[in-house]
């Protein structure tokens, strides 16, 4: 989404509050979750999931590994529910063409650098270049670089 006038342009940023990003969170969720259950319930000698009788599953190896894949899995899960919880990369550009000035915000990670603004002057972006890169999906990403007088390019 974006907004144009004749001197200023913005140009909202989504982040991580995309609907892939929910459906993968919960997917971890509910399968580590799911990993974890089956492998106490090995431990206790107990169905707590009735899917799958406990008395099929050792502790050992079997169940000892599915616990750590449940609880790994809980832990990338938390972490993505944390990131669309604190909407990591989602932002603004904005282009005044009044001032000559151009305002980049994100928002990062909870701590000492949770915002990032950058505000830079027209005449000091030297130039801007569009790089198209493919995915594993072959979908492609079109990605921009500004090169700035005394930094260098960044995306």
């Amino acid at each position: 989404m974006s907004w144009r006038s004749e001197r200023i342009w913005i140009e909202l940023i989504t982040g991580s509050r995309k609907t892939s990003n929910f459906c993968w969170a919960f997917i971890l969720f509910l399968g580590s979750l799911g990993f974890l259950l089956v492998g106490t319930s090995s431990y206790l000698g107990r169905n707590l999931i009735s899917l799958f009788p406990s008395q099929q599953i050792i502790f050992f190896p079997q169940g000892i590994v599915m616990s750590f894949y449940g609880i790994a899995g809980l832990f990338i899960s938390s972490y993505l529910w944390c990131t669309i919880l604190w909407n990591v990369g989602s932002g603004y550009d904005r282009f005044d063409r009044k001032e000559g000035i151009v305002c980049i915000f994100r928002w990062g990670f909870p701590g000492k650098n949770r915002r990032i603004f950058l505000r830079l002057l027209m005449k000091d972006i030297q130039s801007i270049r569009i790089a198209v890169k493919e995915d594993i999906y072959a979908r492609r990403i079109l990605v921009l670089y500004m090169e700035i007088r005394g930094q260098g390019p960044f995306p």
